[in-house]
């Protein structure tokens, strides 16, 4: 068997491929922010007008007049070599004003508007005006010039693979933790709601696990279940009903054999009864009591099948007298000596008075012919409700106790049996909710126990 063949948990099947499937989606998504945001150039730049102020700050001073100049510092100068596009505007309380680069007339005609303002972010309307012109950033600072006030709005160009770096993982940090909360309620919820959606499919399956062979026109049911489990249990149930007809046709078919077979058979014994006495004849009849019983046993298993179960109050005492009194001039013609071993008070049980009394022939009549034609067949009748059969033959081996029930088997592959009377006995007696076994005898041969459920007096 292949792996894919194994069986697999669909719960947790299921709770793997939606997290996968979320998590696909998150990362398809972060792809299409990044690749919007590349297109329309807004994640290629970068502002960093605080490291500008701070380069300002430490640069500014004041020249012979007294007005505000830059000095030349590493740090400003590597600034203006990496920034094209800088520009700044710097102004002090007593009105000097220094500027570098093109100031939008925007922010250079503020003046002293803001001077009781600390710090700011000057903008624009993002939708309605022109995206690409960048916030300006004002802060009033202290410099080596004084208290002063600085308005820029510069902007460091990025590669483009930086860029995307820096905002996947930006976009990264926000879907992550959104991933792993829909990861852990996937894990908690898809059981739950699985477990809710098969509740009827459980039902369904007990259902399924309560048929038997006795239980025909049982039939799964197709509420509460979900509609693409439907289809399978119309399937089953379909099956079920060629089932139920095909064992219908054979238990008719059973039924019928046996009707045909009683006319046959009473003919059979009439023209043996009319033959001389001896071993021969005894034989004979012997085998036609045999098959007289088996078609009595088929037609009583029919019956008590197709009834479902007719039980009354039985007395186990009376079944045994009563075998006893029919098959003793049998067993006394084939050499044995037959016993009974019974109360004097009933023993009651629920069930059929003639499947019972086909049960115990049939152990009865095995023991006549299989014995070795002398010694003891007896009948034990005790509490509770059990029946036993022993003889003096050669025993059953202990590896056989249980196959001599299966049917058509057999002990000798050549006996004249049809390895079914056994079979019967067995069923008859699970009918009616019993047990049948096979033990040594205290004398040795073989001892059939037949154990029943038992009516209590009140």
């Amino acid at each position: 068997m292949s792996r894919h063949d194994d069986p697999y948990c669909l719960r947790s099947r299921l709770s793997w491929r939606l997290l996968s499937l979320q998590a696909a989606l998150l990362v398809a998504l972060v792809a299409i922010v990044v690749g919007a945001l590349c297109a329309s150039g807004f994640v290629l730049t970068q502002r960093d007008e605080d490291r500008v102020i701070d380069i300002v700050q430490h640069a500014l001073a004041r020249d012979a007049q007294g007005g505000l100049t830059l000095r030349p510092t590493d740090e400003l100068k590597q600034l203006r070599a990496e920034t094209p596009d800088l520009w700044l505007l710097v102004r002090d309380r007593q009105g000097h004003s220094l500027s570098e680069g093109p100031v939008p007339g925007e922010f250079a005609a503020i003046g002293g508007a803001l001077d009781q303002i600390s710090q700011a972010r000057l903008g624009w309307q993002l939708f309605e005006d022109d995206p690409r012109k960048p916030p300006a950033r004002l802060k009033r600072i202290d410099t080596g010039a004084g208290n002063v006030q600085v308005i820029t709005a510069t902007q460091r160009k990025l590669t483009s693979a930086k860029a995307v770096f820096t905002t996947s993982l930006v976009l990264l940090g926000i879907a992550l933790p959104g991933l792993l909360l829909m990861g852990t309620a996937t894990f908690i919820a898809t059981p739950v709601i699985l477990r809710r959606a098969f509740r009827g499919l459980d039902t369904t399956a007990d259902q399924a696990r309560r048929i038997d062979i006795h239980q025909r026109g049982a039939r799964l049911s197709a509420d509460y279940i979900p509609l693409e489990v439907v289809p399978l249990v119309t399937a089953i149930n379909d099956a079920l009903a060629r089932l139920d007809e095909g064992y219908a046709r054979h238990k008719r078919f059973v039924a019928d054999a046996a009707h045909e077979l009683r006319t046959p058979i009473a003919i059979l014994n009439t023209r043996l009864e009319s033959l001389p006495p001896g071993p021969d004849k005894t034989r004979l009849i012997e085998d036609a009591a045999r098959l007289a019983t088996l078609a009595e046993q088929l037609l009583d298993i029919q019956r008590l099948d197709c009834c479902g179960h007719p039980f009354a109050r039985v007395d186990l005492v009376a079944i045994a007298q009563g075998v006893a009194a029919e098959l003793a001039p049998l067993a006394i013609a084939a050499g044995y000596e037959l016993a009974l071993d019974a109360p004097e008070t009933p023993i009651e049980t629920l069930g059929d008075t003639a499947a019972l009394e086909r049960a115990l022939t049939n152990l009865v009549q095995n023991a006549i012919q299989h014995g070795p034609r002398r010694g003891t067949i007896g009948i034990r009748v005790s509490e509770p409700a059990c029946i036993e059969v022993t003889d003096e033959g050669a025993g059953i081996p202990p590896d056989q106790h249980e196959l001599i029930f299966e049917p058509f088997y057999r002990l000798t592959p050549l006996d004249r049996g049809a390895g079914l009377g056994l079979n019967m006995v067995r069923e008859i007696v699970q009918l009616h909710r019993g047990h049948v076994s096979v033990l040594d005898g205290a004398n040795g041969g073989a001892c059939f126990r037949i154990t029943l459920p038992l009516i209590r007096a009140n």
